[in-house]
């Protein structure tokens, strides 16, 4: 595994980022992570690399604009489409860059996270395959039920779920609200999402 701790440039200066590639050499297709609140660290340096094993190239980042332009440029990313995931406030970030990028972004992954936070009718708006990943305690059924239902509404193909007994945080093995099963749910779906939506195999655990 191959990785790299960067600094990128963007209008408000330069943010740090995490950067880990498979060791092939090849090229892959580029996958935009971005963090929880907690910013990043080596629970989420972890999550990168095992992404990155699973032969896709991805950044924890925060301006969309610049860092897709830095991803989509970098010698190690293939030409074409890319994948955005995010976790708690960073899955809200993974959605605005989705819905801001439709013809760039043919993936879009959130876990426990806000994704309805700034409404509904942002979403009519999105072209990435969706798959959002509820904690129990996050939204109840009648929200998850308006959620799916302006999914359909645009048109996208989405699966969107609670995973059961979770609460929010579920995916980040450095906090109390870590929930391994849970976790391995989350790879389940995330890994063959990039497979399909990028042409790269995601492959299954």
């Amino acid at each position: 595994m191959h990785t790299k701790t960067l600094q990128i440039p963007t209008l408000d200066g330069h943010a740090d980022a995490f950067a880990a590639f498979p060791d092939s050499g090849e090229q892959y297709p580029g996958v935009l992570m971005y963090p929880d609140g907690f910013g990043i660290r080596p629970a989420l340096r972890e999550m990168a690399e095992e992404l990155a094993g699973h032969d896709t190239a991805e950044r924890a980042l925060r301006d969309a604009d610049a860092y897709l332009e830095f991803l989509t440029t970098r010698p190690e990313v293939s030409a074409g489409p890319v994948a955005v995931t995010g976790y708690c406030i960073g899955g809200l970030l993974a959605v605005h860059t989705a819905v801001a990028h439709p013809g760039r972004v043919a993936a879009l992954a959130a876990f426990h996270a806000p994704v309805g936070a700034d409404g509904l009718d942002k979403l009519s708006e999105l072209a990435a395959e969706v798959h959002f990943g509820h904690a129990e305690t996050d939204l109840t059924p009648q929200d998850l039920r308006r959620l799916d239902q302006a999914l359909a509404a645009a048109g996208v193909e989405y699966t969107s779920e609670i995973y059961p007994g979770t609460v929010h945080g579920f995916t980040m093995s450095d906090t109390d609200d870590f929930d391994p099963s849970a976790l391995r749910r989350h790879w389940d779906r995330l890994l063959p999402l990039l497979g399909r939506a990028l042409g790269n195999g995601g492959g299954s655990r």
